[in-house]
């Protein structure tokens, strides 16, 4: 089947779904210009994450671990949503897209208007403190300022290696993909787990877009290969013709 036909058969099933759900990984903001970490040309393509993106490092190597995520929120200042999280918003707006699951942590589909947004890593636009768990201001992280409440160190409201992820967010991405009857996949090569057994929980349609080939294609009743952004605007501007 051609690009061309793939996306035409995608349209149908939404068109047809009475529950759609949608997963979002790093190939999704990638367009936005955030470097996907697990590419050669990635944000940590020098740094192994599991040396500063960890709870051990945040208690131990704290330094580090502020050092790294001061330049990656301060490099988020510049950064905004493109065409494909219009899209998706669009669809949600429209009643095609019922919610939005995401291990993006930079909130770019709430910038672009999405409301029923599932963060399940967590976000790098929250902070707390590491110690009582008290939230904090972006400011007060960057100028590195103890806690207020209790003098401990502050931190991001990313999920970091070595914890679990948010149940609310869990529960709530889990509920929505098996009550749906189409679950769109983009931008993620599926390795992560628990998260990459998520759509599995869906007895209907499985359509994954992404760029390059993963381990769990031939899970998916559906691949098509390409760029998130360009594919769903594509998809829109076939939808409205």
């Amino acid at each position: 089947m051609t690009d061309n036909g793939k996306l035409k058969r995608l349209l149908a099933w939404l068109e047809e779904s009475r529950c759609t759900s949608v997963l979002t990984g790093a190939g999704m903001s990638t367009e936005s210009g955030i470097p996907d970490f697990r590419s050669r040309e990635g944000f940590w393509r020098n740094l192994d994450p599991r040396t500063v993106a960890t709870v051990d490092a945040m208690k131990h190597h704290y330094d580090e671990f502020h050092r790294f995520y001061s330049a990656r929120i301060r490099a988020l200042r510049k950064v905004r949503p493109h065409r494909g999280h219009d899209v998706l918003a669009s669809w949600e707006r429209q009643g095609r897209v019922h919610a939005v699951a995401t291990q993006n942590v930079e909130r770019l589909h709430q910038e672009a208007g999405s409301r029923n947004v599932y963060e399940l890593h967590g976000s790098i636009l929250d902070f707390r403190c590491a110690r009582c768990g008290e939230d904090a201001e972006r400011e007060e992280f960057l100028r590195r300022s103890p806690c207020p409440s209790c003098g401990g160190p502050l931190r991001p409201g990313i999920v970091l290696f070595g914890e679990i992820l948010p149940e609310r967010a869990w529960e709530n991405a889990f509920q929505s993909m098996e009550r749906s009857d189409l679950v769109l996949v983009i931008g993620t090569r599926l390795e992560v787990s628990p998260v990459n057994r998520l759509p599995m929980v869906s007895g209907g349609k499985k359509v994954l877009i992404n760029a390059q080939p993963t381990e769990m294609d031939h899970d998916f009743d559906l691949v098509i290969r390409g760029k998130a952004g360009e594919l769903l605007h594509q998809l829109e501007t076939m939808r409205k013709s």
